[in-house]
């Protein structure tokens, strides 16, 4: 599946990083703490949370994620765009919550991310 297939289930807008959407998602990790993201999730991965501000894109990058999603229709600030625009990973955002976005994900065949394991 690649990141056009997801933005056409969760329904989302792109906000950075439309020529990158053949970019192959095979897992998924939830989550709305930097913490956890940088402690559990692997590179490769597909970012999905409701936390939206400008640490989350560079925790992404960090964990080399294959992109993000942002839910439950958050809005961006100027801040936020400025690291958006300035990094390397697609971002969208869907106005679903994040228990729907990661249950037709997870329908369509997206598998939650394995800690540890390579993916």
């Amino acid at each position: 599946m690649t990141l056009r297939d997801v933005q056409d289930i969760l329904e989302a807008k792109v906000l950075y990083g439309e020529q990158m959407l053949d970019r192959e998602v095979k897992t998924g990790f939830a989550c709305d703490l930097v913490s956890e993201m940088l402690a559990f999730a692997t590179s490769g991965t597909l970012l999905i949370t409701s936390l939206a501000n400008p640490h989350v894109i560079h925790t992404a990058e960090v964990m080399d994620a294959v992109g993000v999603i942002f839910v439950g229709g958050k809005e961006v600030n100027s801040s936020m765009f400025k690291a958006i625009t300035s990094s390397k990973i697609p971002v969208l955002a869907t106005d679903h919550l994040l228990f729907k976005s990661c249950g037709l994900l997870f329908q369509h065949g997206i598998q939650g991310a394995k800690r540890g394991l390579p993916q």
